[in-house]
């Protein structure tokens, strides 16, 4: 089968996916995505992104082929995420821990890991992270556990329920818990109906092969649509964050919106943080950015790392 690779030089340098997607090299890992390749009209091996099916074929091959994941499955209701995307952020924290000198006995609390506990998997296979996921649906923590059990991973990523879906970091953090950072991936969406119109102009832009009934990321509403939407979830996690001002080096959060993240820094300093930082991640044409934040004071910071 020969191979073409498209070029995203966008990404984190440290980011295999920099080159495109290897085929060859992915079918061969991952048999399931021979049936979803095809060559498209400028001659080059792709799939159709707009199908659910070969988007999760496509991102468990990956897993299988880079980060040493032999299973990985899940509901097709449930939130299939792209992996080159979802490692960048991985990459992106690691700089920021280095940058304040933490650079061993790292722990990370992720916010919302959902079924397919993807931030858990990539940052403990890419640094060897210890990690505690958090998700208010329980039937979506069974489904990772069982991924990680499969994946003899139990040992180094833990799982706990959120009881109230209108707490973020309350009902999980205590005055012990002591985390190096918190990364969290927020529901973009104030309801299902932005969602799906949202997926409609994707999939519309995306130039779907199939059906109008064709669905290309799913997605349950805690993982895609919160009252409020971006805005307010972030809003009450930092407003949370602040109430755990010790417990954690670094609070982090995806923020999609430019006026969302200017209103987190507006807050953030009404707060107490004694640290806010942006940073930009480019995918494609997707721009993003990583808004980052600490309460810690130098003298804290330094006792830290001791």
């Amino acid at each position: 089968m020969e191979t073409k690779k498209r070029n995203n030089k966008r990404l984190h340098l440290r980011n295999y996916h920099n080159k495109g997607y290897n085929f060859t090299e992915l079918c061969e890992v991952y048999p399931e995505l021979k049936e979803f390749v095809f060559i498209n009209n400028f001659g080059t091996e792709t799939i159709d992104f707009a199908n659910y099916e070969a988007v999760k074929a496509i991102n468990t091959a990956l897993l299988f082929k880079y980060y040493n994941i032999t299973f990985w499955d899940f509901p097709s209701d449930n939130l299939c995420p792209p992996i080159p995307g979802r490692v960048d952020y991985i990459h992106y924290l690691n700089d920021l821990l280095k940058s304040s000198g933490i650079k061993k006995n790292i722990s990370i609390l992720d916010i919302g890991t959902g079924a397919s506990c993807i931030y858990p998997l990539l940052g403990n296979a890419e640094y060897g992270w210890q990690f505690v996921g958090t998700d208010i649906d329980k039937k979506s923590l069974d489904r990772a556990n069982k991924i990680l059990k499969k994946n003899d991973l139990t040992n180094f990523i833990e799982l706990k329920q959120q009881a109230n879906s209108s707490q973020i970091l309350k009902g999980i953090l205590d005055e012990k818990d002591r985390f190096s950072a918190v990364m969290c991936n927020p529901p973009f969406y104030r309801s299902q109906q932005e969602a799906m119109e949202a997926n409609a102009r994707k999939l519309e832009g995306l130039g779907s092969r199939n059906d109008s009934k064709t669905r290309n990321f799913s997605g349950k509403q805690q993982e895609l649509w919160y009252k409020g939407g971006e805005k307010a979830f972030v809003h009450t996690y930092l407003y949370e964050s602040s109430m755990f001002k010790t417990q954690c080096f670094w609070y982090t959060t995806l923020v999609s919106k430019k006026e969302n993240a200017q209103s987190m820094y507006d807050s953030l300093t009404k707060l107490g943080a004694t640290e806010i930082k942006t940073i930009p991640m480019h995918q494609g044409n997707k721009i993003t950015r990583v808004i980052a934040w600490t309460f810690l004071s130098d003298k804290e910071q330094k006792e830290w790392n001791k």
